[in-house]
């Protein structure tokens, strides 16, 4: 593929930002009563035909024996559609769906339209040297409205094929307003190899986590889908509907380890404060004691560190949130549960002697055993399947475990 391109290359134009897409044309024009009925102009986001443009000079159709003629930064083009022939063309019309901007059209056919097909091509480095092919980025400013192409935020509807509109922005300042050429096809121009356009890994890695992040921020709601906030997941506020059938799935946290979390958290919180004081006072303590308290609050601070990382971004998304998307940070605020207990059970070998501590951590473990199995007896039709009425219903199989009013079961 050719470092540049000049005028009479056969170009495809991509926008720069983050998932963005090829500038497209089709033969199909703008519906009554949304702008102005000529051809429309969108951005598609897959490989096509449609998304070949030829670059011209503003008054002249290029012929195959024109010399070459590099585009340059503030060169004057113009851009006609290949397969239809039309002109890439603005005016003062609004835009179908972003009002504040001006149309874009395709417009006239075979070279001729009017002094509003003129396009300033600006690099966005400034440099006075031809526009390089793939890592020049450049905006296309209207002469006439001083305006600059957009690729908006915001899909056509089905008359537009739910493809990207394409706007002239006034403020040219937005960073959807700049692009890059993907391809050049040009016969008179000598191609180089394509390894010169590789990304560096840095950049790889860059690019690959904004797209997750825009896709992650795009996500919607469907239609009449229960959907949950942050808050709501360690309390176990309300669960999520997997099915609705004859058999019924409900994807529920077990309210006993789910609130049984939220009390060690607060014990946990007593328990270092009181050290934290005891500390500061320079109490003494033997040596074991103090050795197996730091490393247990060393292993609790850890956890409640990955418990965090895991849970709090998601107040920062603005994004459709479900409630199995706790569940990461569920596992390490169980582990910090299991770490306290151990902590606690173990502890009373300093209080109580040898054989009455040893009995009373038995005592203890099997019954933080015996109430994890029976929650879980109690609440496994929730994964399983229920059938028949609903918990309300005395005649139900889960009668009496609604313990919230939010619980859907």
């Amino acid at each position: 593929m050719p470092e540049a391109f000049a005028f009479g290359s056969v170009v495809t134009i991509k926008n720069s930002a983050v998932g963005g897409g090829y500038l497209h044309s089709h033969a199909h024009l703008y519906p009554e009563g949304v702008s102005v009925m000529q051809q429309q102009v969108t951005c598609y986001h897959h490989k096509d035909f449609n998304n070949e443009w030829i670059v011209m000079k503003p008054n002249q159709m290029p012929v195959p024996e024109d010399p070459v003629e590099l585009i340059k930064h503030n060169d004057i083009i113009r851009l006609m559609h290949k397969p239809t022939l039309r002109t890439l063309h603005s005016h003062k019309e609004r835009a179908p769906i972003t009002s504040r901007h001006y149309q874009v059209t395709g417009y006239g056919f075979n070279g001729s339209g009017d002094a509003n097909d003129f396009w300033r091509i600006e690099a966005v480095d400034g440099i006075d040297t031809h526009i390089g092919t793939v890592k020049t980025v450049f905006k296309l400013i209207h002469i006439n409205r001083n305006c600059a192409v957009t690729q908006t935020t915001k899909k056509l509807p089905k008359w537009g094929y739910e493809q990207s509109e394409v706007s002239c922005n006034p403020h040219s300042t937005d960073h959807r307003s700049l692009w890059n050429i993907e391809e050049v096809t040009d016969a008179r121009l000598p191609n180089v190899s394509v390894a010169i356009y590789a990304p560096s890994f840095l950049q790889m890695f860059m690019e690959s986590h904004k797209v997750m992040a825009q896709g992650n921020r795009g996500l919607k709601p469907k239609e009449d889908e229960v959907t949950s906030q942050p808050w709501q997941w360690p309390i176990d506020y309300r669960g999520q509907v997997f099915s609705g059938a004859s058999y019924r799935v409900y994807l529920l946290g077990n309210p006993v380890i789910f609130w049984g979390n939220l009390v060690v958290l607060v014990v946990f919180s007593g328990v270092y404060i009181f050290n934290g004081m005891k500390k500061q006072r320079r109490c003494e303590e033997l040596v074991e004691v103090k050795e197996y308290k730091e490393k247990t609050f060393s292993a609790c601070l850890w956890l409640l560190l990955a418990w965090a990382l895991h849970y709090l971004p998601f107040w920062t998304m603005g994004r459709v949130l479900y409630f199995h998307h706790y569940f990461p940070a569920f596992l390490f605020s169980t582990m910090f549960t299991a770490v306290v207990l151990d902590y606690l059970l173990k502890s009373l070998r300093f209080w109580f002697p040898r054989d009455v501590a040893w009995n009373l951590y038995h005592l203890g473990l099997g019954l933080v055993f015996s109430i994890a199995v029976y929650s879980f007896y109690l609440f496994h039709p929730l994964a399983y399947g229920m059938h028949g009425p609903l918990a309300n219903n005395e005649t139900s199989t889960m009668y009496g475990l609604k313990w919230l009013e939010t619980w859907d079961i």
